[in-house]
């Protein structure tokens, strides 16, 4: 698998690269990254043939996007795909009154959830003003899911389906974008928005992995006959298939348990074995399946992404595969690299 690798966005005029960036890091999650370094990552992405982007209102209070549209704003439109969020609206105020938390040193917005159709227009028509680009190709409802809202979430959902998804639709049919998706944590928030709306994509996070495969249930073939495309992030559970089973590593942002470092364990001895690196199986596994045409990775120094694009084009045998399968350690329905 080549990272540069163009591949259809599922229903829509639009072609992404199987590898895409992602800039939540560049909203100064957990530490900081001047302003030199992002724009290097960003270059350094071009200049391997990256050609996806995506960002979001959320990452740094607005910094990412102002970093985005830094970076991007002399590359010819037509040649890159861009997709940012809604969901959020950010308000300016004095730095000393923001909670921050997780970002550091973000910008001086304050964050507050609107899920309303007058809210989605303005959020829309903020990120485009943050990143002084001309359009996003594909916008995402963002963080409707139990992750982040909690016992509030079937309500909130209720009212991104009202508000959100009209808006976007409204958007899509003006031509002032191309797809519309939602952006979560759950695959279960996922087939539930292609169940009662038109939805051409969606960004999920951390819950198709070389671990995680329950979205093979329901939501993925759904997908497929709908032609909706799912862009996937959080490849490595947020940690632990980069890492490997090392004392501290993560799985959704909190220390491994007993049974997940366990199977990481087994799946790594299986690579080992056929001299691949466990975070070059995790990152082109993603990618093998049909409704999955572009894996973004988030990264916070060129080392890293170039790291990354190097794991993304490592050989595989096939017989890697087919151990893992025959171990118990990969449903034996999904799809893997050719």
């Amino acid at each position: 698998m080549q990272p540069a690798e163009k591949r259809k966005f599922g229903r829509v005029d639009l072609e992404v690269t199987a590898f895409g960036f992602g800039t939540a890091p560049l909203g100064n999650i957990f530490q900081e990254i001047d302003e030199a370094t992002s724009d290097a990552m960003f270059q350094a992405s071009w200049q391997a043939g990256i050609r996806y982007y995506d960002t979001a209102p959320m990452y740094g209070h607005g910094l990412s996007e102002l970093r985005t549209g830094h970076s991007l704003r002399w590359k010819r439109r037509d040649e890159y795909v861009l997709s940012s969020k809604v969901g959020r609206l950010l308000r300016p105020a004095r730095r000393e009154t923001i909670n921050f938390a997780p970002w550091n040193n973000a910008a001086a917005f304050r964050v507050e959830f609107d899920y309303s159709y007058d809210g989605t227009m303005r959020s829309f028509e903020d990120s485009l003003q943050r990143m002084a680009l001309e359009r996003m190709d594909i916008c995402f409802i963002h963080d409707i899911d139990v992750f982040t809202r909690g016992k509030d979430q079937p309500e909130v959902f209720r009212q991104a389906m009202d508000g959100c998804y009209r808006a976007l639709r409204d958007l899509r049919d003006q031509g002032a974008v191309k797809a519309i998706g939602v952006g979560v944590n759950e695959w279960e928030v996922c087939h539930a928005a292609l169940q009662q709306g038109d939805f051409d994509c969606f960004l999920l996070a951390g819950r198709y992995t070389l671990l995680e495969q329950e979205a093979l249930n329901d939501f993925l073939p759904l997908c497929e006959k709908r032609g909706a495309a799912v862009v996937v992030g959080g490849g490595f559970n947020s940690g632990i298939l980069a890492t490997g089973a090392r004392p501290g590593a993560k799985y959704n942002y909190a220390p491994a348990p007993a049974a997940i470092m366990d199977k990481v364990a087994r799946i790594e001895a299986v690579c080992a074995a056929h001299k691949v690196p466990l975070p070059a199986a995790a990152l082109q596994f993603v990618v093998a399946h049909p409704a999955i045409p572009s894996f973004i990775a988030g990264t916070r120094t060129v080392a890293q992404l170039r790291q990354n694009l190097d794991w993304f084009s490592h050989p595989i045998p096939a017989d890697l595969w087919a151990d893992l399968k025959s171990q118990g350690l990969l449903r034996h329905d999904a799809p893997v690299p050719a």
